[in-house]
């Protein structure tokens, strides 16, 4: 039966050639060619009918081709017109867009439902973003994804403007959603609708907001940013907010010059605003941005010194490592050179121009410094970021300590790299060993046992 089947469909295809590979059909010519693939639409056999959509995406150009095309959807099958559907928005020519709208508004076979909705990526109007946004809170979830799959990749400006519009009067979970939507979109030309958003009451809402301004906003919006840091609650919520100004700051493309917006925006604040943005000065970080740090840490205040030991263990860089060792050891608050301590092991093996032997060697110096095991810990876990053979030298001596896990951990993370492990093989072999032997965790044995073997292994993939 299905030699059968494929001998029938190769006998259509011949039957089609002829008059399909004319490279410019005209008047009855024409007409032959679009009957042709009209019937092979309106087959029941779906790969004669693929033959006719590849005819579609491809070939028969022009408007009236597309009109006819799109004509012929209310009258197939719903199995057929799905891939219709999306022959069209391949094809790309928005003369189909009436029928595939009225197809949605009319059809309620879910393929047929879905394909009309992402066609409307192709085939679309920004007035089109209306009807997906209507789906995405009346819809079921299947079609709710489509729409916001559709919201996020539909082009143009006018989209964003109708998406940003939308948000007025939607509920609390459809503000969150479009406003995710115009993150995805990098809709930038919308962030003076998004910062009221910002410091809305809602915090699903809030959140939202400043996550989509730290992928949207420029150092022109960095003066409304301050006022969305300082209203925002400590904690999760303040950290996003100081990131979101971060981010904005650092679309200046001279890095000695991303916090001068920052630091003109905070000159008329009260000392206990400009205490409260002085960690959002030190993520961003930068020669300019260090004096008024300095000058916090020397306050008499405890609040103001706290702030700027805060924005000093958020610096950006290895440049204040010699002062978050002085401070570390010298300040007179135990959190205080915990906090300073931990910023030094953040920033030792970061990749910002170093060599690797001096990114590993402020590495050990912090190690040095570690009075407790959580820092001895974090040590470890940091240094499978420095990738030679002198770090997996530095981990094998933790192997044997109460902190071993995090070594073993870090050394198999390291063997993942094959460019560094096989021209190491031996001394990776021999440690890899003590891993197997020392390791309590099934999923770090399995990956030493593999990386002998020369193998590869993949995370699972998250729920």
């Amino acid at each position: 039966m299905k030699n059968t089947r494929l001998l029938f469909q190769g006998l259509v295809w011949l039957a089609a050639v002829p008059v399909l590979a004319a490279p410019s059909p005209a008047g009855e010519e024409a007409d032959g060619v679009m009957q042709m693939v009209i019937r092979l639409l309106a087959d029941a056999d779906k790969d004669v009918r693929a033959l006719g959509l590849e005819q579609v995406r491809s070939e028969l150009k022009g408007r009236a081709s597309t009109e006819a095309f799109a004509a012929l959807l209310p009258k197939l099958p719903e199995d057929a017109q799905a891939g219709l559907v999306g022959a069209l928005a391949e094809r790309g020519d928005k003369a189909a867009r009436p029928a595939v709208l009225a197809l949605l508004a009319a059809s309620r076979d879910v393929p047929v439902r879905l394909a009309a909705i992402g066609a409307l990526v192709h085939l679309g109007e920004p007035a089109d973003a209306q009807v997906l946004i209507r789906l995405l809170s009346e819809g079921p979830p299947d079609e709710q994804a489509a729409a916001r799959s559709s919201l996020g990749r539909m082009p143009g400006a006018p989209v964003s403007a109708v998406i940003a519009e939308a948000i007025g009067g939607a509920t609390a979970p459809l503000r969150v959603t479009l406003i995710e939507i115009l993150g995805q979109r990098r809709a930038a030309e919308t962030v003076a609708r998004i910062l009221p958003l910002a410091v809305e009451a809602d915090p699903r809402v809030r959140a939202a907001a400043i996550d989509s301004l730290g992928k949207l906003a420029g150092p022109e919006h960095i003066p409304a940013m301050v006022q969305v840091v300082l209203q925002a609650e400590e904690g999760r919520q303040r950290e996003a907010a100081e990131k979101a100004v971060m981010f904005a700051c650092g679309r200046i493309a001279d890095p000695q010059k991303q916090a001068e917006p920052l630091l003109a925006a905070i000159e008329g604040l009260s000392p206990a605003d400009r205490a409260a943005i002085l960690p959002t000065l030190g993520r961003v970080g930068g020669e300019a941005a260090l004096p008024s740090v300095e000058a916090a840490i020397a306050s008499r205040d405890p609040a103001a010194h706290e702030a700027g030991v805060r924005a000093l263990c958020n610096w950006p860089d290895a440049s204040v490592a010699a002062r978050l060792i002085e401070l570390a050891q010298a300040d007179g608050d135990p959190e205080h050179r915990t906090a300073l301590l931990r910023a030094l092991v953040r920033i030792a093996p970061l990749p910002d121009g170093r060599t690797d032997a001096e990114r590993l060697a402020l590495l050990q110096k912090a190690m040095a410094l570690c009075t407790r095991d959580a820092e001895r810990a974090l040590v470890l876990r940091r240094a499978a970021a420095i990738r030679t053979v002198e770090t997996l030298r530095f981990l094998l001596p933790y192997l044997d300590t109460p902190y071993a896990a995090d070594a073993c951990q870090a050394v198999v993370e390291l063997a993942h790299h094959r460019t560094l492990r096989e021209p190491n093989k031996a001394e990776f072999d021999r440690a890899l060993d003590r891993v197997i032997e020392t390791s309590k965790d099934a999923t770090v044995i399995d990956r030493a046992g593999r990386y002998k073997k020369g193998q590869t292994w993949a995370a699972p993939a998250k729920p």
